[in-house]
């Protein structure tokens, strides 16, 4: 029958893409076995063939491998193996995707390629040891802010901070902010959504898993983008996402902080070289507590030569933290 027909050709196409690959291709003998145990399909070796070239035909690459029983595999993937592993990666590190979405994220994407090679990726999944959030809902936040950042509309939420004593605190009072978001953004591990801000009067960010529950869209129309608008200009300024106005800084570094310098600035850095130990960096940065954190983390191989301003707020955080530890 016609629909047998059509069947055995989609059956066929599924049998190539789970089944065959570059090191393990496919005798039409095994793809008839498959067919019969699998669906109860009956299939012969010339029709087979026939199926394989109308799949030729359509665009699929279908390598043949001639040797006394000729074998098949298929070429045209969506991923290619690294494509793939990145992508895996990035689903299994990420600390925005919960564990159990991860998990469901990383099978359907295995499904892009054969079994053989999807055994061989699975091995190397080791989601369970990542700091994972727990909150499943985050999905239905995205999808609120997504339609929200479609229609050109508002959205209203609450916000919270964790307490030392790990529980969540509303921010604001509980009042709902008002946003009309303009991007949702990956950074530094975290999911941000960035628009104007109503109580801020001004572009700012939060992070989409410290929105306390799903977002409501309000019908009224979102603030328009400023004009000189930019995620890339406004993540750059904001240093790591953290809002505070910029301000042009030199700093003296160690040869060993250019792979962090050029991490976070860039290969465009305006930097000279002092001597074969050091070199000078000039940057616009915020002079916010991720910038202080940053300099920190060198242990004095990274000083701040001006502005003044900069060298008191430096100072002053190390005072606090003095103070604070006695």
């Amino acid at each position: 029958m016609e629909s047998d027909g059509k069947l055995r050709l989609l059956r066929l196409l599924e049998i190539l893409q789970t089944e065959s690959d570059e090191q393990h291709p496919i005798s039409i003998a095994e793809i008839t076995e498959i067919m019969k145990q699998r669906w109860g399909l009956d299939a012969y070796r010339i029709t087979v063939q026939k199926d394989i070239e109308a799949l030729r035909s359509a665009g699929y690459e279908i390598e043949t491998i001639r040797t006394t029983q000729n074998r098949y595999y298929l070429t045209s993937r969506p991923f290619e193996l690294p494509e793939l592993k990145l992508l895996l990666d990035a689903v299994e590190s990420s600390k925005f995707i919960t564990q159990k979405k991860s998990r469901i994220l990383a099978s359907k994407l295995l499904t892009l390629t054969s079994r053989h090679n999807a055994a061989g990726l699975k091995r190397n999944i080791s989601i369970a040891d990542r700091i994972k959030p727990k909150n499943e809902h985050i999905y239905y936040f995205i999808d609120a802010i997504n339609e929200a950042i479609n229609t050109k509309r508002k959205i209203a939420f609450r916000y919270f901070a964790y307490t030392p004593a790990k529980k969540k605190a509303l921010k604001n009072d509980g009042i709902y902010y008002i946003l009309s978001p303009y991007t949702l953004t990956w950074n530094g591990d975290c999911y941000y959504v960035v628009g104007w801000s109503d109580k801020h009067g001004k572009v700012a960010t939060f992070r989409v898993d410290r929105i306390f529950e799903t977002p409501r869209n309000l019908p009224d129309k979102a603030v328009p983008r400023p004009k000189d608008y930019s995620i890339a200009d406004f993540a750059e300024k904001a240093f790591q996402l953290f809002d505070a106005d910029r301000t042009e800084v030199t700093l003296l570094c160690a040869a060993a902080a250019m792979n962090s310098v050029m991490d976070h600035f860039g290969d465009h850095a305006k930097t000279t070289p002092v001597d074969d130990k050091t070199f000078r960096l000039v940057a616009e940065v915020s002079l916010s507590p991720t910038f202080f954190a940053w300099v920190f983390q060198f242990g004095g191989k990274v000083q701040i030569l001006e502005p003044a301003e900069a060298i008191e707020k430096y100072q002053a955080l190390l005072e606090a933290g003095k103070a604070y530890g006695r």
